[in-house]
């Protein structure tokens, strides 16, 4: 018996399940979906952007440039998932551009970061729009870690990679009723 669906993804995984909230909301199908769990969320298609843009938004695209992963890489993914750039600052492409409209009323969510990583700015940017719209978030960021490091090198981090799966555990216990959630709260570290 399904009483919880939760959304999770990783980089390229937490674009798709962020788009897919505003995408249901648009479509009139959030009453599927209980919550959202984004993971060093890869969200602004931004990693071509001037150094002096970067900066202004998202100045861990500067500093963490090349730690694990770099926004030349970045960008030529952007080419491949957009080749033509007619979404560049669409939200079901790159929910970085959301507005507080198209998030209002969508579920909790979880936007977790690493410290160390070049994405870092945009899933903090991303989570206070969240705050900003009313929706219910917690915003998690883990120090000392670069992209999607407790995941990719779990067996060099282990307290990192089960302080995640736990954390994931028990956000989707919290809306099924198991475990208190709170409503809205930041907090670093793992």
């Amino acid at each position: 018996d399904i009483t919880s669906v939760v959304l999770q993804g990783e980089s390229g995984g937490a674009n798709l399940v962020l788009a897919t909230a505003l995408k249901a909301k648009r479509d009139g199908h959030l009453d599927a979906i209980n919550g959202v769990y984004a993971m060093v969320p890869y969200i602004s298609g931004g990693y071509g952007w001037t150094d002096i843009r970067k900066l202004r938004e998202l100045p861990s695209m500067i500093e963490n440039d090349g730690y694990f992963i770099n926004c030349a890489m970045m960008d030529v993914l952007v080419a491949a998932y957009d080749p033509a750039g007619e979404n560049a600052e669409n939200p079901l492409a790159w929910p970085y551009f959301a507005t507080e409209a198209d998030l209002a009323g969508l579920p909790p969510h979880v936007i977790s970061v690493n410290e160390l990583d070049p994405l870092r700015d945009e899933g903090m940017a991303y989570y206070r729009k969240l705050i900003a719209a009313g929706v219910p978030a917690l915003g998690r960021v883990n120090l000392g870690l670069t992209h999607a490091a407790e995941m990719i090198f779990r067996q060099a981090v282990p307290e990192d990679y089960f302080a995640t799966v736990h954390d994931i555990k028990r956000f989707a216990d919290s809306l099924s009723g198991h475990s208190p959630h709170p409503k809205t709260t930041l907090h670093a570290g793992t």
